[in-house]
């Protein structure tokens, strides 16, 4: 007997295997968004570090050009220390802005982070359900295919020993009249 349904089972069982790498797929890439997400939360604190060190260099430098001033030219040193203390005053009122706008950022940041993670999981416990329900209708389907390829199997194995009956019988007649005939 021949086996018909081996075809049918292989390109279901490819199909389910299609099915769960892309399900794979969608998992691997909501991790790799994830991890990018925590990659950029955590390099917040480093750029907020660098870009501070940047505008305590700039008040610095400022500091050093007035030191310059105030040593090479007699009779500044009041406007140069009022100067001074204009210059701290707006560093200062820089550096907590600047300070403020990052933890908002990184507040925002991190609530947004925390609602994708929570999406994220929903969505692919959602998937997870879905590709679970495809692949058991796809099973059944599956199944129901195999039932019917076996029944049409059977039906040509009956059809086919029912011609091989006919032919034989045509045989049988024709060789009867053959005899017939040469008798």
């Amino acid at each position: 007997m021949v086996d018909y349904t081996t075809p049918v089972t292989t390109v279901f069982e490819a199909q389910r295997a299609t099915i769960e790498q892309s399900q794979q797929a969608v998992e691997q890439g909501v991790e790799f968004q994830q991890r990018m997400n925590d990659v950029v939360l955590g390099s917040l604190e480093s750029q907020e570090s660098v870009q501070r060190r940047g505008v305590e260099l700039s008040q610095t430098a400022i500091h050093t050009t007035l030191d310059a001033l105030e040593s090479s030219v007699p009779g500044v040193e009041p406007a140069v220390e009022e100067l001074r203390s204009t210059v701290d005053e707006q560093f200062e009122f820089l550096l907590e802005n600047h300070a403020e706008a990052f933890d908002a950022a990184e507040a925002e940041l991190g609530e947004g982070v925390d609602t994708y993670d929570e999406m994220s999981a929903d969505s692919l416990e959602a998937l997870d359900e879905q590709v679970s329900m495809l692949i058991e209708a796809h099973e059944d389907l599956e199944s129901q295919s195999v039932d019917a390829v076996e029944g049409m199997a059977d039906q040509v194995e009956d059809l086919q020993t029912q011609v091989e009956e006919v032919s034989e019988q045509i045989q049988d007649v024709q060789e009867q009249a053959a005899e017939a005939v040469d008798a």
